[in-house]
């Protein structure tokens, strides 16, 4: 018996419009980040972030990339200057290592049932849909899916509570041409 080949439906990320905030949403003045005062990583940070910006941070590993950004939403804290963040902002936060979070024993679908489980299935699955996770590929254990797949299922699940701001940690590692295509296409 063949085994059945399962055909990616084409490439979708649709990001939901969230509310609107007032500026300042993110913002560091003279910041002086990394994790010991005598040795920081980056000095004189300056950056505001509001719902408008698009920024991408490039350079080499360890060049503090990711550093600044768990400083700019206060995953840590800045060593000297000033952090300023909107106490009703939502930060979607896409990490290098998003698969760690997914249990691969169970489904999109139950993933989703785990964190909201007062939401109707036909709401998450029509969400998960918009992320081209649908029909049975919404009821497969994540061990079955693709590098690809479990990355739009990570993108997915970071998008329902409509964050104003999206932090994307090396968002395309795990994705095929088509699917970077189409996330540069949403963003």
């Amino acid at each position: 018996m063949e085994d059945e080949i399962y055909e990616d439906p084409p490439y979708v990320f649709k990001f939901p419009v969230p509310p609107k905030l007032n500026r300042p949403i993110l913002r560091i003045t003279d910041g002086r980040i990394g994790y010991t005062k005598e040795d920081p990583i980056i000095t004189k940070c300056n950056i505001e972030i509001d719902m408008e910006t698009r920024i991408a941070f490039v350079g080499p590993n360890g060049a503090g990339k990711s550093t600044l950004l768990n400083t700019l939403i206060g995953k840590l804290d800045i060593l000297d200057g000033n952090r300023i963040i909107n106490g009703k902002v939502k930060v979607g936060v896409f990490t290098q290592h998003h698969m760690d979070m997914l249990d691969p024993r169970l489904s999109a679908l139950e993933i989703y049932h785990q964190k909201w489980p007062k939401e109707r299935a036909e709401q998450l699955r029509r969400h998960l849909g918009a992320f081209g996770i649908s029909d049975e590929l919404a009821l497969k254990p994540m061990t079955l899916l693709s590098g690809g797949q479990k990355s739009r299922v990570s993108f997915s699940l970071i998008c329902f509570e409509e964050p104003q701001i999206l932090l994307l940690d090396e968002p395309t590692n795990h994705l095929d041409y088509d699917a970077i295509n189409a996330l540069i296409e949403s963003l």
